[in-house]
């Protein structure tokens, strides 16, 4: 206690140096922690966004199906297992089959994926119900970024042409009956949504699909050991791999901006101590001279950069904590390059601050500090009081 008593005396002697120290560290632990809270909001909207609109609880995927290969998809198709159709007619999951198509809107040729999905389903938020019905046109729902792509608006037709089972074409006009508004490109640039059964109809796959959308948290059911080799589960883990990784490119990115922010701030903390070794070298030879250890001696003065943090984090929380309050409740608005992007993100970006994270920064920035403020006092272990008296050292 009375070496804590003599480092805050000292800290506090310091005046002006001392409270731009704490002020420049105390920007850093806000800047930090804001953009942890901002990457951790982007992740969980991300997988909120993708999860509800079309992963749901996980995806029993035909074998022959691959997302990246459009030429192989006609023939990623099959029958459901008995265990899949029950769950599908209890409503915990919605099959959905996926054909290779072209439309023709506006003199323009446009390739889509043709997919084809239940008018009643609710597990994912895509509003099917407006599929029912409808006139000679297939009913169809876009999302904005196709339906501006193409041209095409709620209302609207367009001819589309696809292969059926056996590879004949044949074609059709469709009618928008709904466009989504969502940033999830996997239900929207480049896809069209139908009822599965005029699917079916139009491509002879009665009772065929090539996916199946399981609800969130509905239990796995036990397939056939034949129907296993054909339908593969795909959990959430697995169809966020691409999410997840651009998320830790985010990460990589935003770890170069925290480095550049404590660099500036321990180089003033070392600064600090170095010129506290040469400045005050008479005071640490009277300090040896009276009988204080060189340990307790290195301890005062690792102490006294170590403050820096601790008063830095009491400061930090005081002007911090309303400023991330209100940061947290107003977000941070992104423009349409984000969209563009391909990340799932919306129009604003909510930040999501966690213990985890402000204590996580608070103990790095202040181990971080302790240790830089150890660094030049290790000099001070090569003191004689006789040379320190004299203004020497080694």
């Amino acid at each position: 206690m009375p070496l804590l008593k003599l480092a805050l005396r000292n800290l506090f002697g310091a005046g002006l140096r001392t409270g731009l120290n704490v002020f420049v560290l105390s920007v850093s632990f806000v800047i930090i922690i804001g953009c942890q809270g901002l990457y951790k909001g982007m992740s969980e909207q991300m997988l909120r966004a993708v999860t509800a609109s079309y992963y749901g609880g996980g995806q029993y995927w035909h074998t022959g199906y691959d997302p990246f290969d459009t030429l192989t998809l006609d023939d990623a198709h099959g029958r459901l297992p008995d265990a899949l159709q029950e769950m599908a007619g209890a409503g915990l999951a919605v099959p959905a089959l996926k054909r290779q198509a072209t439309l023709y809107t506006q003199n323009r040729v446009i390739n889509i994926t043709l997919n084809g999905i239940k008018t009643d389903q609710t597990i994912i938020d895509i509003p099917t119900v407006k599929l029912r019905g409808g006139g000679r046109a297939i009913p169809a729902i876009i999302g904005d970024a196709m339906a501006k792509s193409a041209g095409l608006k709620k209302g609207g037709t367009a001819v589309l042409r696809w292969r059926d089972a056996r590879g004949t074409y044949d074609a059709d006009e469709i009618e928008i009956v709904e466009t989504l508004n969502t940033n999830v490109n996997a239900i929207d640039q480049g896809q069209v949504w139908i009822p599965l059964d005029r699917l079916q109809k139009m491509t002879n796959l009665h009772g065929e699909a090539t996916l199946v959308i399981t609800a969130v948290d509905s239990a796995r059911p036990r397939l056939d050991p034949s129907a296993e080799k054909d339908w593969q589960f795909k959990d959430q883990y697995f169809l966020t791999a691409d999410e997840r990784s651009m998320m830790t490119a985010q990460y990589i990115e935003g770890g170069v901006l925290y480095a550049v922010f404590l660099f500036l701030a321990m180089l003033g903390i070392f600064d600090t101590q170095i010129l506290a070794i040469y400045h005050r070298i008479k005071e640490m030879g009277t300090m040896l001279a009276l009988g204080i250890t060189k340990a307790n001696l290195i301890w005062i003065f690792t102490l006294e950069g170590t403050l820096y943090a601790v008063l830095a984090a009491v400061l930090a929380f005081i002007y911090g904590t309303p400023l991330l309050i209100w940061f947290a409740r107003v977000g941070f608005a992104l423009g349409d390059s984000y969209a563009q992007l391909g990340l799932t993100l919306g129009s604003v970006l909510y930040p999501i601050y966690t213990p985890s994270i402000v204590l996580g920064t608070a103990a790095f920035i202040i181990a971080l500090t302790a240790l830089i403020s150890y660094l030049p006092c290790r000099r001070i272990a090569k003191l004689t009081p006789t040379d320190a008296l004299r203004g020497k050292i080694v």
